[in-house]
């Protein structure tokens, strides 16, 4: 099954975010602190955030475990 992505990139806030779906949720950490995760109340992944994309190590990739996606 197909699913819509939205992606926005905010040059001035220097963050990029992807959402999975437009459920209400949260923002909460990960174990990358570029990385913070939306999710629901049942803890499942809606999208992300990736802060300080300018300062990122453009020669090696980012790697973040996010909750269950669904």
């Amino acid at each position: 099954m197909a699913q819509n992505v939205k992606v926005w990139f905010d040059k001035e806030g220097d963050f990029l975010e992807v959402r999975f779906s437009d459920k209400a949720g949260y923002m909460r950490e990960t174990d990358q602190d570029a990385i913070m995760e939306r999710v629901d109340e049942q803890g499942h992944v809606l999208g992300f955030t990736v802060m300080a994309v300018s300062k990122l190590d453009k020669d090696h990739p980012l790697v973040a475990q996010l909750a269950t996606v669904g």
